[in-house]
Parts: C-alpha cells; sequence; structure tokens
C-alpha cells in the first residue's frame, strides 16, 4: 500500500511539472502596434531626449540686471546695462512692475526711455534674452567730473559743470565723504567748507528721484591743484537761487 501511494505521488509530481513547462513554453500572443501609436512614441522619445540635453546643458538661469532704458514696448524692454552691454528683457502677463517713487499702481506703461531699472528674471543662455519676473525702477550710482560754479551754503549744495559745458547740482549730505587730494599730502579728508569757487573734483552718487540734474552725492574728492577747464567761460550763466531763497555765491571774476 505505501509503494502505491509513492509511484501515484511520482506520477501526480512528473504530470504538473510538464504542464508548466508547456505553458511557460507556449508564446503568448504579440500585441499590434499601430502606425499612429507608433509615431506618439517616437515623438515622446524625442520629447524626452531634448528635455533630457537642455537640462544637462542648464540653458536657464535666474539672473538679475541694471541698467537704462533705451528702448521699450508691450512686450520687450531694451537695456544699456553698467557696462554698455545691451540687454533684451522680455516681459509677460507674470512680470511685476514696481517703483518708489509711484503713488498708485504702477506698470510697464509707466516706464519711460532713461528710466534706470533693477531686473530679476529667467535667463536663457542661448537666446541671452531674460524673462522678467521682478522690474524695478532704481538709482544707478553715478560718477561725475566737475567743476564748482557756485556754493549753496545754507543747503549744502553746490553747482557745478561739466567740460562738456552741463550743469549739474550737487547735494552734500551728511553721509557724503569728502577728502582732497594733492601731490604733497595725496588723499586726506575734507568737508563742505572746504570747497571753493572754481575747484575741480569728482563726485560719485545716485540721481535725486524727485529733483532733476541733481545730483546726491556719497562721494567728493577736490582736486585744488588742477587747473579750471579751458572750455569753461568764467561768465557761464549761474542759477540765481536753489529755491531757499538764498542766492548762490556768485563766481570770482580774475
Amino acid at each position: 500500500m505505501k509503494k502505491l501511494f509513492l509511484l501515484f505521488s511520482f506520477f501526480a509530481v512528473f504530470y504538473f511539472s510538464i504542464n508548466m513547462i508547456a505553458q511557460a513554453a507556449t508564446p503568448s500572443p504579440t500585441k499590434t502596434v499601430s502606425p499612429t501609436e507608433a509615431q506618439d512614441e517616437r515623438i515622446k522619445n524625442i520629447i524626452e531626449k531634448v528635455a533630457s540635453k537642455a537640462a544637462k546643458m542648464d540653458l536657464v538661469e535666474t539672473k538679475g540686471v541694471l541698467g537704462t532704458v533705451t528702448d521699450i514696448s508691450d512686450t520687450q524692454i531694451t537695456l544699456s546695462d553698467l557696462y554698455n552691454n545691451t540687454r533684451f528683457i522680455d516681459v509677460d502677463e507674470l512680470t511685476k512692475f514696481s517703483s518708489p517713487s509711484a503713488k498708485g499702481s504702477f506698470g510697464i506703461s509707466d516706464i519711460q526711455k532713461g528710466s534706470s531699472l533693477g531686473v530679476l528674471g529667467r535667463y536663457n543662455k542661448q537666446s541671452r534674452r531674460i524673462l522678467a519676473r521682478f522690474v524695478e525702477v532704481t538709482s544707478l550710482a553715478k560718477t561725475v567730473h566737475a567743476q564748482v560754479l557756485s556754493i549753496d551754503e545754507e543747503n549744502f549744495r553746490i553747482l557745478a559743470v561739466t567740460n562738456k559745458r552741463e550743469k549739474i547740482m550737487v547735494d552734500i549730505e551728511r553721509i557724503t565723504k569728502t577728502s582732497s587730494f594733492s601731490k604733497e599730502s595725496g588723499l586726506t579728508k575734507s568737508g563742505f567748507s572746504k570747497i571753493s569757487v572754481n575747484e575741480r573734483f569728482i563726485a560719485t552718487g545716485y540721481d535725486d528721484l524727485n529733483e532733476k540734474n541733481v545730483l546726491i552725492a556719497g562721494r567728493i574728492i577736490l582736486f585744488p591743484e588742477l587747473p579750471s577747464y579751458p572750455n569753461i567761460n568764467i561768465d557761464l550763466e549761474i542759477v540765481p537761487s536753489t529755491g531757499s531763497g538764498k542766492k548762490l555765491t556768485p563766481i570770482i571774476k580774475k
């Protein structure tokens, strides 16, 4: 009886093993792919490869730029940056605009040629364009080489003229650092009271957003040993007042 049970078990195991091998050897039906599905699959593969390549090349990065507006339209701003390079700024419905002097809403239509802007956005290394996300009207540091025409002692301002005969008012603040340079002493500390009419100087600062042709000086270096500009007429018209009611110190004629 025991031998019969073992023999039956052997044949049962053999039968199921053969059946499983036969099922594994039987090929599954081949899936039919239409031409449209095949084309879609190829397009998908191409898109994935391009996206992967673009990611590896790192074509886009966040970048900021400062510059002066040279041209503007509804969708694009052209800037001349601090190095006189031309920058193309694209704007869209997501771009946000702001200005410290704006009392209400502010947008691209409020920006004019000559405005100074700070831009932050997505820079494309291939097209070299920036898709702006934030655009803000700002002031850029400015350096002026000029000669003192007159002095407003009450308002701490000096009227100056450049060698191109362009007049500019320089506003001296408490934070303004004033120095004087000479061959003998080099660069030494100075002050507003040491500034003289006809004296040459270099001033670095920012344009006053509320008053045209006024430079708020952060630093001034006086050059008392330099001669006056040869092309500047000593009889240039002087602005009689700065709005304070006090006349400016006139040029001393030689």
